[in-house]
């Protein structure tokens, strides 16, 4: 998958320094994984909306949504969707929301996908993203094999 880092720098295996997403997939930082495929990989967010919130990621450092190859985006966009139904079938979630932010509120210049968890009387309004935690590691865990278990079965 091309990518276009600009001006950050690129590291000896092709990611970009000090891309909080970059660590992750060369497994400096440690991420609860839930879908891993060839172009992405799919983790919870450290700071869900709601618990099984899930980041889809490129695995090459694609800084926004422009930067994405064509012919990356249909597989992409694929995983996303496994995703979004793995919300209903693992977690129990009524539906599920699916957004990108490009460039504005892009908190991390790593191209992702936000795919959330959602039930009806949720409190979601608008793009209003409380935030909440995962009270332990293993909580996060649960609801990665929860996810893992449907996406894998």
């Amino acid at each position: 998958m091309p990518s276009r880092p600009g001006a950050r720098a690129l590291r000896q295996d092709g990611r970009v320094a000090e891309c909080v997403f970059c660590e992750i997939l060369s497994g400096e930082r440690k991420a609860h994984v839930v879908l891993e495929d060839p172009i992405a990989i799919a983790f919870l967010d450290a700071r869900p909306v709601f618990k099984g919130h899930v980041l889809l990621v490129p695995r090459a450092h694609v800084p926004t949504f422009a930067d994405l190859a064509e012919e990356c985006i249909g597989p992409f966009f694929s995983l996303a969707k496994r995703l979004a139904v793995a919300m209903e079938a693992g977690l129990g979630a009524a539906g599920s929301f699916v957004a990108m932010n490009n460039r504005v509120s892009q908190s991390v210049p790593h191209l992702h996908v936000h795919v959330v968890p959602r039930n009806h009387k949720d409190g979601l309004r608008g793009f209003f993203w409380p935030r909440t935690k995962y009270e332990s590691d293993d909580e996060a865990r649960d609801y990665a094999d929860r996810l893992r278990a449907v996406l894998d079965g």
